[in-house]
């Protein structure tokens, strides 16, 4: 080191310079040469290197590389460069200020700590691109995940930055969080709990990106859009974004419809209030009439038939038979405890169509049609009585 500043000197001395200008000017000249070749060595590298190494990855069949090397991992990368090389350099021009050439070491370290800290952001967020687009990880809420990599890597660069500044082993200093333990725990409670709940979410796969999930506690009746460190959004079908905590969706109850989804079936459980005073025993003609319209089958044409058992066997094999109810799954029509309001006579089965416009149109196609077969088999639907409807029996009567 000693050698080139006095290369450099005996230089500007014969260039004629003063003497007293010579030693300040020597230094300026070194510095300005690892400037220079900090400068040089981050422009070779982004402009051939980073270059190769793109056209390289692109002609390989896999994709994770392309991600890899991307613009955004390599000019991270090329941060790095020159820190590295200040602190090997500026001993040339330093070597005799042993104190500034300390500040200016401590300086590249932090300053390369902070760069590194930044790699590892892009190349974390490179890492979620990659599974986002991967069949299997895809589905996994995996954000949360990376962003407590992210904090613990912050947390690590800040313990190494601030041994850095006041000179102490960085063990040290752990050792003095251990004993403020409960407050750092107070502090990053949420984070703490969201790695927590996201690594249980994932494991028991209970949860993922567009699932659609029900929890009345929060509010929230949609589709799960992103799954963070410390939230879970969802956007309800009203638009609006509903925010939960992780752990919340472990500790306590929520429902997810994503068996639904994947079943293939959407489930129809609805009831029809037959008027309990309109059930009866259906006469020979009722019954001949009902079966010349393939209404009763053969084997249920033998007297006594009650209408509302007739009804039951109808809308059984109607919906047996209907184009768009899952054919496989369970179907049954039943007569539930009758109440104040009626003999409750409920339709179970699931539509081929999970959407829920065309679910909602199956379903009301079957009950249309359920209604107005009703007055076939002698049986009308309860209906609370109004002023209006004693006012038209009223009239009738007059």
């Amino acid at each position: 080191m000693e050698d080139l500043n006095t290369l450099v000197a005996q230089w500007l001395a014969e260039a004629g310079w003063n003497e007293s200008y010579i030693t300040l000017t020597t230094k300026a000249i070194i510095i300005l040469g690892i400037l220079l070749v900090a400068f040089a060595v981050t422009v070779v590298f982004r402009r051939l290197i980073v270059p190769a190494l793109q056209k390289i990855s692109a002609r390989t069949k896999a994709t994770w590389d392309d991600y890899l090397f991307s613009d955004r991992v390599m000019h991270c990368t090329a941060r790095l460069i020159p820190p590295i090389i200040w602190y090997a350099l500026l001993r040339a021009a330093f070597y005799d200020m042993p104190l500034l050439l300390d500040v200016l070491h401590k300086g590249c370290i932090i300053y390369l700590i902070v760069v590194f800290l930044q790699l590892v952001a892009a190349f974390l967020d490179t890492l979620y691109d990659i599974s986002s687009r991967h069949e299997t990880l895809r589905n996994r809420p995996l954000k949360g995940v990376y962003q407590m990599i992210k904090l613990l890597a912050v947390c690590v660069g800040v313990i190494l930055i601030v041994s850095i500044l006041i000179g102490r082993d960085a063990t040290t200093i752990l050792a003095g969080l251990g004993a403020s333990a409960a407050i750092i725990m107070l502090i990053f409670r949420d984070s703490i709990l969201g790695l927590v709940a996201g690594v249980q979410l994932s494991a028991n796969d209970m949860l993922r990106p567009g699932d659609w999930i029900t929890m009345t506690k929060y509010g929230a009746d949609g589709y799960v859009t992103e799954v963070t460190l410390t939230t879970v959004k969802v956007q309800n079908f009203d638009k609006t974004i509903t925010t939960i905590p992780p752990y919340a969706l472990v500790s306590d109850s929520f429902q997810n419809w994503r068996g639904m989804w994947e079943s293939g079936g959407r489930r129809i459980k609805r009831s029809l209030l037959i008027d309990a005073s309109t059930v009866r025993a259906l006469t020979g003609e009722e019954l001949a009439a009902l079966s010349k319209k393939q209404m009763v089958e053969a084997g249920d044409a033998a007297e006594p038939v009650v209408n509302l058992y007739a009804l039951r066997e109808y809308a059984a094999r109607y919906i047996k038979h209907h184009p768009e109810i899952h054919p496989d799954l369970m179907q049954m029509v039943r007569a539930l405890q009758p109440t104040p309001e009626g003999i409750p006579i409920e339709v179970y089965c699931f539509t081929r169509d999970t959407n829920w416009v065309a679910y909602e149109a199956v379903q009301g196609a079957v009950f249309d049609h359920l209604l107005a077969v009703l007055p076939e088999f002698g049986l009308r639907c309860y209906q609370r009585s109004s002023d209006r409807d004693a006012d038209i029996e009223t009239d009738s009567k007059q």
